[in-house]
């Protein structure tokens, strides 16, 4: 690890300020935030700025949540993030994402016409920082306006939590 977790005894009102946008109050009195929010917490306000932006992305965008996992996924499995992957797979289960889906997912595979729109879409934002016309064509039979510009932001937010990950040598945390 570049960066490890802030410690528990670490902990100062800043942290405790900038962890409460994501972490729930039982969790925050334990001073249980997880590998990767514990490190983040090493730079309190940006960390601040970071969650409530990420914060909107997970509970409030428009984005159906199957959808902004199977996205999400994606983009962690393209940038290699172990820790991002764990997660999302956990969360992609809650929201209706098979096994079979997800180990698709690895390949840039889905039995859905328009789950292929959404991984060409995280392919193309990946590689070209643009989409076609065909895939945001395809996304607009299915998703409004916010919905296609939150699948945006969403791709390109975890593009950036990948890359913070991977640099800073985020685990899984049955990894440490």
């Amino acid at each position: 690890m570049r960066l490890t977790p802030l410690q528990p005894d670490e902990w100062d009102d800043d942290v405790f300020e900038a962890l409460s946008l994501m972490v729930s109050p039982e969790r925050l009195e334990r001073r249980d935030a997880g590998t990767a929010l514990a490190t983040l917490a090493r730079h309190p306000k940006l960390t601040r700025a970071f969650l409530r932006f990420n914060g909107y992305l997970l509970f409030g965008s428009t984005l159906p949540p199957r959808l902004r996992e199977l996205a999400i996924l994606r983009v962690a499995h393209r940038r290699n993030c172990d820790y991002e992957w764990v997660h999302h797979v956990v969360m992609g289960t809650k929201v209706g994402l098979s096994a079979d889906e997800i180990e698709a997912i690895t390949r840039g595979e889905a039995a859905d016409e328009f789950d292929r729109a959404i991984l060409a879409a995280v392919d193309e934002l990946e590689e070209k920082s643009n989409m076609t016309d065909a895939t945001w064509a395809a996304l607009s039979e299915h998703l409004d306006e916010r919905q296609r510009m939150d699948l945006v932001f969403t791709i390109g937010c975890y593009g950036l939590l990948a890359m913070a990950f991977n640099t800073f040598g985020v685990v899984p945390e049955q990894e440490n």
